[in-house]
Parts: structure tokens; C-alpha cells; sequence
């Protein structure tokens, strides 16, 4: 498959949306995530619409909300917002609470279409291995950078993990069950020789 004059506008419609952000904890650009997901979208199967997504998933939940989302119809159609839409967990401020936004995300996983929940497994897989290379890097301190802490997040991406799993086996699911497992393992070895 080929990319045409579309995901390079969408690639340069995140990387102005998402300029002045950073990842968690750290000076790194944001749109190296933006990259990376779309990287393992288009490499587990992803066509231009869900690549397009893939760079874009974030784009309602932190650059605008509803505003956002008429954008990205205008721009890229009904199907590329339907991704985005079905990978975004809140597109008010303030944002629900993090444990209540989570759970409801988890629960539509299983209704949600095959190209969001390609997207989403993306996303979660990126996010999965950064967490990974980070506690390698500083440990317990990781754990400060998310809403919910070292318990919550561990919780959250084994209960993605299983949720994916549960609808179907894919080889995207099968590595971010192995990175989470890898992060379990880690955090379990390091806890238990402190």
C-alpha cells in the first residue's frame, strides 16, 4: 500500500496540533508517539484511514475536544473520526475522573470496530513499551507520572491486555500481552529486592 498527499497532511496537521506537548515526564516531542502508534499501526495491517487515525488518536482528548473532531471530519472523513473517536476517552475539560475514564474505555473496547480496536492496541503497545524503557531507566519513579499510579496503571494495562485478548488473538495483541507481562515481571523483581 502506498501513502498518498493525505497522511502527509495528516502528519503535519498532528505535528502543529500536538507542537507545544511532550510526553510524559520528559522533554521528548510528542509526536514521537503520534509516529511510533501509526509505526505499529501500519505494521500490524493498518490501511491509510487507520494510519491516518493513528496519528491523529490523541488529537480530540488533548487539542480541542469537539472543536477537534469537526476538523478532522472536514479534513479526513467520517471514517478517520470514527477511529479517533472510538480511541478518545474524553473530549470535555475537565476530564472525568481517571479511574471512572478508564473503565468506560475498557468497556466499549468489545463493541468497538476492528480499525479502532487496531488503533487502540497501537496506542496501548507504544505506551506499554515506553513504560517499559522508563522503569528500566528511573524505576519506582515512573509510576509518578500517571493519574493512577504505579497500582492503577498496572491495573489498567492488564485489564487492556485481557480485554483485547478476550475478543480476539492477533498478533499485535499477542506483543503487547508480551510487553505487559515483561513490565509485570520487571516491577515484580524489582519491588520484591528492594
Amino acid at each position: 500500500m502506498k501513502l498518498s498527499e493525505r497522511f502527509t497532511d495528516a502528519l503535519t496537521y498532528a505535528t502543529q496540533l500536538h507542537a507545544n506537548q511532550t510526553r510524559k515526564g520528559g522533554e521528548v516531542p510528542y509526536i514521537s508517539h503520534l509516529l511510533g502508534v501509526a509505526s505499529i499501526a501500519l505494521e500490524y495491517g493498518a490501511n491509510e484511514d487507520e494510519a491516518i487515525a493513528a496519528l491523529l488518536h490523541d488529537a480530540i482528548e488533548d487539542q480541542g475536544g469537539k472543536a477537534t473532531r469537526e476538523e478532522i471530519r472536514c479534513r479526513f472523513g467520517d471514517t478517520v473520526t470514527q477511529i479517533v473517536d472510538g480511541c478518545t476517552d474524553a473530549d470535555t475539560t475537565p476530564k472525568p475522573p481517571w479511574r471512572q475514564r478508564k473503565e468506560a474505555y475498557i468497556a466499549h473496547i468489545p463493541q468497538a470496530s476492528a480499525s479502532v480496536r487496531l488503533v487502540s492496541a497501537a496506542d496501548k503497545l507504544h505506551n506499554a513499551r515506553s513504560i517499559l524503557k522508563d522503569y528500566r531507566l528511573i524505576q519506582e519513579a515512573v509510576w509518578e507520572r500517571f493519574q493512577g499510579g504505579k497500582k492503577g496503571t498496572l491495573w489498567y494495562y492488564r485489564t487492556l491486555a485481557d480485554t483485547f485478548r478476550a475478543i480476539e488473538s492477533t498478533p499485535l495483541i499477542d506483543e503487547l500481552e508480551r510487553v505487559v507481562i515483561e513490565l509485570e515481571e520487571l516491577v515484580h523483581t524489582v519491588t520484591n529486592n528492594q
